[in-house]
């Protein structure tokens, strides 16, 4: 660790969460961390876990994406 530098400690939550899309699963996953950031503080980190479509008389109507958030729960 740098010299100077404090060692960061705390309590993290991870929940999970689906986003859509029409456009893409950029999109989706985007959409998901952008929604839950209106009302959780501090996210730390977002891991896409999975990727799906959903399918409509045979074509794509929406892209989803399964992301995992990890946030700081306040001291």
């Amino acid at each position: 660790m740098a010299k100077g530098k404090k060692a960061e400690s705390g309590v993290y939550r991870v929940t999970e969460i689906i986003g859509t899309s029409s456009v893409s699963w950029e999109d989706a996953a985007k959409n998901a961390v952008e929604t839950a950031a209106k009302s959780l503080r501090d996210l730390r980190i977002a891991e896409v876990g999975k990727l799906d479509m959903k399918v409509d008389g045979g074509k794509v109507v929406a892209y989803r994406a399964r992301v995992s958030l990890s946030f700081k729960y306040d001291a």
